[in-house]
């Protein structure tokens, strides 16, 4: 028998629903830089670990590509109509061809949530590179796909559910 596969490079997810009922809710400390900042705006951390001040980026922070999970959603939309038209095996970068640096999503939550975000300037971890983003043209091409929402949106709807939820799913 033949496989039929779809293949998703997601790049940095981050986001929540609009309606501030469905969001991320990592156990301890998270992994991923959203919810980070989101758990610091809300007290559940003190600050914000900035890993690397000293790369060759615009403002010496880390940059990378991140995809509002909505986005990311309609992608899989996308990725699954196009597989029951075409059977076969491909695979598709979702992003947004776009990065950001992490100060720049630090202060792009700012913005979108009135509140400051302690940070403490770290030494880089093992393995980071300076920046890392998608090229989503193959997935715009087949898929007639492309990222709509911006880090604006992302920061937004993440503080939305965040705020709404600031103990997580746990006591919501």
């Amino acid at each position: 028998t033949r496989w039929n596969t779809i293949l998703l490079r997601y790049f940095n997810p981050a986001g929540a629903h609009e309606s501030g009922r469905i969001g991320e809710d990592p156990n301890g400390i998270p992994n991923n830089l959203m919810p980070y900042i989101t758990q610091v705006a809300v007290g559940k951390l003190d600050a914000l670990a900035v890993f690397g001040s000293d790369y060759a980026t615009v403002d010496g922070t880390g940059v990378r590509d991140y995809i509002h999970v909505v986005d990311l959603a309609l992608g899989h939309l996308k990725a699954l109509e196009k597989l029951a038209e075409n059977p076969g095996a491909v695979a598709y970068n979702l992003g947004t061809g776009q990065g950001y640096s992490v100060l720049e999503v630090v202060a792009a939550f700012e913005k979108a949530s009135n509140k400051q975000v302690p940070y403490n300037l770290v030494d880089r971890r093992p393995g980071d590179v300076a920046s890392c983003y998608a090229d989503p043209a193959f997935a715009a091409q087949e898929l007639n796909w492309s990222a709509k929402l911006g880090i604006e949106d992302m920061t937004r709807d993440s503080w939305r559910w965040q705020s709404q939820n600031p103990s997580g799913y746990k006591e919501s």
